[in-house]
This record gives C-alpha cells, structure tokens and sequence, in this order.
C-alpha cells in the first residue's frame, strides 16, 4: 500500500512538479496550497505524512505545526523549506517536526526521510 502524503507549499509550480516526483516512485500525493487548507484536509485524514513549507501567506507552517501537533499528534511532520533557519529548525523540531529538510532538497534525502517516516508508523500504530 502506497504511503500517503499531504504536500502543503504555496508555490504551486513547485507543489505540482515535486508531488509528480514522488507519485512516480510510488506515494499518493495530497497537495495543499496553504495552511488553512492543510488542516481541513488532515481533519478529513487524507494522509499520515505531511510534507510542510515554513513561509506561506496567511497561516504560516510553524502555526501548521503547533496545530497539528495538538490536534494529530501521530502524524509524521517534515518541513521542506527555502527559507528556514537554525533558529526555525530547533522551533519545528520542538514543536514534533521528525525532518527538516531545505529546498532545494535532494530527492533521494526526501526519500530518506519518508522511509523513516513510514518506519515510525508502524511503531506508532
């Protein structure tokens, strides 16, 4: 069974190019161009890894963060990010971030991450 991911980036080029890369090795890509989309979707369960840019319009990916992490605390969070620094790194890994990763990142440590990600859900469930 294929992993399911929620991708949440506001730049849509990237959003579309980077979840065909990962369908084509197999994922089910969800895409969400904002926060506020994200949590509607991880209400509906749409996924159990989220692949989560920091810097977005509106609802930021830290506030993502805090929220999923009260209100979906076995889901498996890694952030993708151009824009992070240290100082955001220590915050989302604080906040239960198990990755993060700076665009633009290589594929195969993306793959990495999610492999680490699924191995963690089978303890977790």
């Amino acid at each position: 069974m294929a992993l399911n991911v929620l991708l949440v980036d506001d730049e849509e080029e990237f959003a579309d190019a980077f979840s065909e890369r990962l369908r084509l090795r197999g994922f089910t890509l969800h895409v969400a161009n904002s926060g506020e989309k994200a949590l509607r979707m991880i209400a509906d369960g749409v996924a159990k890894v989220v692949i989560l840019d920091l810097k977005m319009p509106g609802m930021d990916g830290i506030e993502v963060l805090r929220r999923i992490g009260k209100s979906h605390p076995g889901l498996q969070v890694m952030i993708l990010s151009g824009h992070g620094s240290e100082k955001d790194e220590a915050i989302a890994r604080n906040l239960g971030a198990f990755e993060y990763l700076r665009k633009p990142a290589d594929i195969e440590a993306v793959l990495e991450a999610l492999k680490r990600a699924e191995n963690r859900l089978g303890r977790v469930e």
